[in-house]
């Protein structure tokens, strides 16, 4: 299940790849913080939707070297490394919550291979024109980004506070790993089924092998320029959001929809969390087209 790869900095990455390896590829970005362990739960849907899945850690997370000082865009390369190592010319990619503007980079910078990508629930990015970035957004979120803003120090300190909390809610209850915010009921629904509690029962302490790091990383680099301009994107694109997202508001998908001209646009009344079977089949139409 766990595969690595030296990418040109000569750091290592570590990946996985889930469903049939002879099906439609496609990566699927892991939201923040988060590891390659973050998919569908049942592999032999995955399979009989046809999906070869590529998950990989972000520098910092699971088996991953940590790329300190990473901008949103440095994981362009990383994909393309993993794809490259897999014989991959072409794939889909999609990203979701932390995953969506990583899923945005790839596709304005590997537009080349990249048959059709999506951004679900993606944080757009901070200090955007037009965009009351923190309005809507829950306290303990918005307390997070303002750590971020002051700098990696006060981020580190506090994000390894909340690190040791999160593993202990989760090894008493896995649901209760959003505990801090003020889910709707389509959260809350989501965190009670079985396979999305397994999931991360299993994914938590992978998720924090290197320590915070890549938690501290996503967030300093979402608080930073991304390194690439929307406008780059020209592969068919789909954004996606819930109304009821209080960890990411809907209007950020609006912004971003509204700086990709040719976008698919899929607004619902849901929150910011998809289950399994709707995720399996998201990757199908993301594949599949």
């Amino acid at each position: 299940m766990l595969s690595t790869v030296l990418v040109a900095d000569g750091r290592e990455v570590a990946y996985a790849q889930w469903g049939d390896l002879d099906g439609s590829p496609i990566f699927s970005l892991h939201g923040t913080p988060g590891c390659r362990l973050n998919r569908p739960l049942e592999d032999a849907k995955i399979r009989a939707a046809g999906l070869h899945l590529v998950t990989y850690d972000r520098p910092g997370y699971g088996r991953s070297d940590r790329h300190r000082g990473r901008r949103v865009v440095d994981c362009v390369g990383d994909v393309a490394s993993i794809a490259d190592a897999l014989g991959l010319e072409r794939f889909a990619v999609t990203g979701g919550s932390g995953g969506g503007p990583h899923s945005l980079a790839v596709a304005a910078r590997l537009g080349d291979r990249v048959t059709r990508a999506s951004c679900v629930a993606g944080v757009a990015p901070y200090g955007a024109q037009g965009l009351d970035w923190f309005g809507g957004m829950d306290p303990a979120n918005v307390k997070e980004f303002g750590w971020a803003l002051s700098g990696e120090a006060r981020l580190t300190t506090e994000l390894e506070r909340e690190a040791a909390a999160v593993k202990l809610r989760v090894a008493q209850d896995p649901a209760s790993l959003l505990v801090a915010f003020e889910l709707p009921e389509a959260d809350m629904a989501v965190l009670s089924d079985p396979r999305v509690q397994e999931v991360i029962r299993e994914s938590t302490a992978e998720v924090f092998a290197n320590g915070v790091a890549g938690w501290v990383d996503d967030d300093l680099a979402f608080t930073e320029p991304w390194g690439f301009d929307l406008g780059e994107i020209e592969v068919p694109f789909e954004i996606s959001f819930g109304a009821s997202d209080v960890l990411v508001p809907a209007t950020h998908g609006e912004w971003l929809a509204s700086r990709i001209p040719h976008a698919r646009v899929v607004g619902t009344d849901d929150g910011h969390l998809i289950g399994p079977d709707e995720m399996i089949e998201h990757l199908r139409q993301v594949a599949y087209g």
